[in-house]
């Protein structure tokens, strides 16, 4: 396991807290690094709520099996397509929701309308199924029809990221989520903690685990110190100085791009010289093996380098502080207003290190000619900056992020990242919309050679992005559990893989 690194910026004192105390052998604490600011189904795509909520409470009708890349069964025990735009689902039989109603394609048909309503804005929705209409048939109880316009190839891929809720559940954000998971939702003390039971009744077989409690602690150091302490089981997320235990501690490369998304519609940012000076800036070596793992890789991409489609002649633009002060004054000279404030928001708990990155962002930044404010943001208040409607009276603005995708296919980043309607997207530009859904539409060998030049048009001819790292996680689990971390674990934590040693 990986020895202490020395920092860039500052220190970390080590320290433990008071915590619960383990009530069974079954019972579980899990200790996270950010609060939930909702515990809705169709959030569940964003990190910190998926962890909770994904595959425990709220199911979807198909898997993707990270270990080998299959794509498997959930609640749909198989799937054909039925023409080049629709795709038939046979559903599991004999199974309820928490609330002991039975599930049917009623359920599956309102949950997807559900999702992708304009009435009700659902992270699912608008990161996966933008640029796109999705309608459901109702074949009969157990089978569903779902058809897309245009066609999607990899729909079956799709319905593994769309949470499945009873028919009835209203188009307003629930307290109270139900599901066909193997937990409940039991407690949720806000800001302190979330307690998930498992549940009589699941369909599935049985998970070991019977009681899980989730804790919320910024502190990375605190975190890491707590399974030591007997006062948590497993903590997902902790800063690569504190992986020193090779009994206790997992690296695994976590399908994470960590980026700043630029508004490049407002001065000066709208200007690409800004923006090219801005990549010149940032010195990357300098943050492998410091604040940022030695095992990230540099980022050219919005995705990790196992993507359909990545594009290996792509390179960061050189670290080159005297090019990028050339750029800006270049900028200067042809009226651009190179002195405005820029604000970077980054999001508190983000990552490890996250704050000292962002300082040093802003410093390599100022180095170059540049006037960044930097703001960090709890997730609430972040996401209302990061996702559209953007604030009509806002300023040139920058955004923190890290953008997850382990599922191998640019469709699950690319519209809501790029395309002019995207909820997340910075830019538009009309030739760009059109590649992404040329390459959406695409089919078999051909998919992945029309994402390559959408990459290339995103880092090289708009640079439209600062583009830092595919991240390393490192995960701290108890030596009484046999679980193992993976790629999909700092979007989701299934509780039903946790087994006892």
């Amino acid at each position: 396991m990986r020895s202490v690194y020395a920092r860039l910026l500052g220190g970390i004192a080590a320290f433990a807290v008071a915590g619960p105390v383990l009530a069974a052998d079954t019972d579980i604490i899990i200790a996270l690094n950010e609060e939930l600011e909702v515990v809705e189904p169709c959030m569940a795509s964003q990190s910190n709520i998926g962890r909770v909520i994904l595959q425990n409470i709220s199911e979807t009708l198909t898997e993707l099996d990270t270990s080998n890349g299959a794509l498997k069964g959930r609640l749909a025990e198989s799937w054909e397509a039925a023409d080049a735009d629709t795709w038939r689902f046979k559903l599991r039989s004999g199974v309820t929701f928490s609330d002991g109603s039975a599930f049917g394609a009623d359920d599956v048909k309102a949950s997807i309308e559900r999702t992708l309503s304009d009435k009700l804005t659902c992270e699912i929705g608008a990161k996966f199924f933008g640029g796109m209409k999705i309608t459901a048939e109702v074949v009969d109880d157990g089978t569903i029809d779902i058809t897309s316009d245009p066609a999607q190839p990899i729909l079956p891929l799709l319905m593994s990221t769309l949470t499945i809720v009873p028919a009835e559940t209203p188009l307003e954000f629930t307290r109270t989520p139900v599901g066909t998971g193997p937990y409940v939702l039991s407690e949720w003390n806000a800001g302190q903690s979330i307690v998930l039971d498992r549940r009589e009744g699941y369909w599935g077989e049985q998970p070991v685990v019977t009681k899980a409690t989730y804790v919320f602690r910024s502190d990375d150091a605190v975190r890491a110190a707590m399974v030591g302490t007997g006062e948590a089981d497993i903590v997902p997320l902790i800063n690569q100085n504190d992986a020193t235990n090779p009994a206790t501690d997992f690296s695994y490369p976590n399908s994470e791009t960590t980026y700043l998304r630029v508004d490049n519609t407002i001065a000066p940012l709208n200007d690409i010289r800004i923006r090219k000076a801005m990549n010149m800036a940032v010195d990357r070596d300098a943050f492998l093996g410091t604040l940022i793992p030695a095992d990230a890789i540099k980022a050219t991409h919005m995705v990790p380098p196992s993507t359909l489609g990545w594009n290996k002649d792509l390179a960061p633009l050189a670290f080159d502080v005297e090019g990028a002060k050339a750029l800006v004054e270049e900028a200067r000279a042809a009226g651009v207003p190179v002195d405005t404030e820029i604000e970077m928001v980054c999001r508190t708990g983000n990552f490890p290190n996250v704050t000292e990155v962002c300082e040093a962002l802003q410093q390599m930044f100022a180095d170059v000619g540049l006037n960044v404010k930097l703001t960090m943001m709890e997730v609430a208040e972040w996401i209302q900056v990061y996702s559209k409607p953007f604030a009509e009276d806002r300023g040139p603005r920058m955004v923190m992020a890290m953008h997850d995708n382990n599922r191998g296919d640019p469709v699950f980043s690319m519209f809501f990242k790029y395309a002019c309607e995207g909820v997340q997207s910075g830019i538009c530009d009309a030739d760009l919309d059109k590649m992404i859904a040329d390459a959406t539409a695409a089919t078999g060998d051909a998919r992945g050679p029309a994402w390559s030049p959408v990459f290339a048009k995103v880092h090289n001819d708009i640079v439209a992005d600062v583009f830092l790292f595919h991240m390393v996680g490192f995960s701290r689990v108890s030596e009484r559990l046999d679980f193992t971390p993976t790629i999909a674990t700092n979007s989701e934590l299934q509780l039903s893989q946790i087994k006892l040693k």
